[in-house]
């Protein structure tokens, strides 16, 4: 099958069509020609107005609570969700039911993957049933197709067996992810501790419980010369700590969720319960240093740490709802309206090639032979009506919020699947 996508704007910094805007002839998957202009008899034509074409968008942490929670989310409803947010890969959290501590879990999420019109790509447990006691047999899980390690979202506090995780991966090259939290302070915290909380009467998660943990395992990786990425950080404290790193050469590197881009504690105040989420939604004044960060090339990577929650487990009090919101389908709507001002080669390093180069990734660039694998986006006008969800949950905070930037369609498996 022949298809061309017409005058698109390439946005990837290692194609030799970097900023140019040109026709792409795709071929059996393959790009088999990009130029100024491409006619062919046989070839199905796809076109739209500004269409900025970059290589396909990677998600580092999601939830697609498959196998065990499949009335939240399955495999499936997630990859249909990742696809019309713009996604080719999506790493899927162990949190489910088994856990994924063994390499028999693995396999059944890439088996049961394989058909899907996305990449699933499996993130393997730390520590046996997360209980942060006893390594997992990490080995195994890597062997049978884990991409990475964590514990999902119930970081690992231990500080033994977290310095054993990054010396057994090294071994292989892996990579850890972390949640930054310190759970033994305030750990019945609701929202971040500062004045709204004692506004609100609500008991405070304090900066201090993510920034002990992020400089407890810079040190552990800086020891075991191990590579560790952090996800879902939210304070000011916290990109400094990582940027200092980084900048004495340790192995880390980061990524914020589009949420704590664009909303901040202030935003609690109408206890909407989709906004109760793990890491808080931090001060106004640390929102506004993330978005900078982003800018600055500080944060790595966006992830969108979907968690698809039942109806009953959001709409209830703010106390008793469970933590966290669905993310895959307004994470690049949510992070352009949020940071205006970021280039599609911006996008294109914090959605695909980052995460690509932290977790080994193949190379997707847009260059002729090469396979195609390719995100279409542009940046018109977007509201996520709940009708047009493709998760099985609704607890999104973006629901009818007009947000500022679109996606087309992705190209992934020898298919382009457009949104429209």
């Amino acid at each position: 099958m022949k298809i061309i996508l017409q005058q698109v704007f390439i946005a990837d910094p290692g194609s030799p069509y970097n900023g140019n805007k040109k026709d792409i002839l795709i071929t059996d998957g393959i790009i088999q020609k990009i130029d100024d202009n491409i006619t062919e008899d046989s070839a199905q034509y796809f076109n739209g107005k500004d269409i900025t074409v970059s290589p396909g968008w990677v998600d580092i942490f999601a939830n697609a609570c498959d196998p065990g929670y499949e009335f939240r989310e399955t495999l499936e409803s997630c990859a249909d969700a990742a696809a019309a947010g713009g996604y080719t890969t999506v790493f899927t959290l162990p949190d489910t039911l088994p856990f994924v501590d063994n390499k028999a879990q693995v396999e059944y999420v890439k088996q049961k993957s394989a058909s899907l019109k996305i990449d699933i790509r499996p993130l393997g447990g730390i520590s046996k049933k997360q209980e942060g006691k006893e390594l997992a047999e990490m080995y195994d899980m890597q062997h049978s197709g884990a991409i990475a390690f964590t514990d999902g979202l119930n970081p690992v506090q231990n500080h033994g067996l977290f310095l054993k995780a990054l010396q057994y991966v090294k071994s292989f090259n892996g990579v850890i992810i972390q949640l930054p939290r310190d759970k033994s302070i305030n750990a019945s915290g609701l929202i971040n501790e500062g004045v709204i909380s004692t506004r609100l009467g609500l008991p405070g998660i304090p900066a201090i419980a993510e920034e002990l943990i992020i400089a407890r395992d810079i040190e552990l990786a800086q020891y075991t010369e191990s590579n560790l990425h952090f996800t879902g950080i939210t304070t000011e404290r916290s990109v400094q700590l990582i940027k200092a790193a980084k900048q004495k050469g340790i192995n880390v590197s980061c990524s914020v969720t589009p949420y704590h881009l664009f909303f901040c504690d202030e935003d609690v105040q109408s206890y909407n319960t989709n906004l109760k989420v793990n890491p808080p939604l931090r001060s106004k004044k640390d929102m506004h240093a993330l978005r900078q960060a982003v800018l600055d090339g500080d944060i790595d990577c966006i992830a969108s740490h979907h968690l698809p929650e039942a109806w009953d487990d959001k709409t209830c009090e703010f106390q008793q709802a469970k933590w966290g919101m669905i993310g895959l389908q307004t994470a690049y709507a949510a992070v352009k309206t949020a940071i205006p001002s970021l280039s599609a080669e911006n996008i294109c390093n914090l959605f695909s090639l980052n995460a690509r180069r932290i977790f080994g990734l193949e190379s997707a660039t847009i260059m002729e032979n090469q396979k195609a694998t390719l995100t279409l986006f542009n940046t018109s006008g977007f509201i996520l009506q709940k009708e047009k969800i493709k998760s099985r949950s609704y607890n999104s905070a973006f629901i009818n919020i007009p947000l500022q930037g679109n996606v087309v369609g992705i190209f992934s498996k020898d298919k382009l699947i457009s949104n429209n």
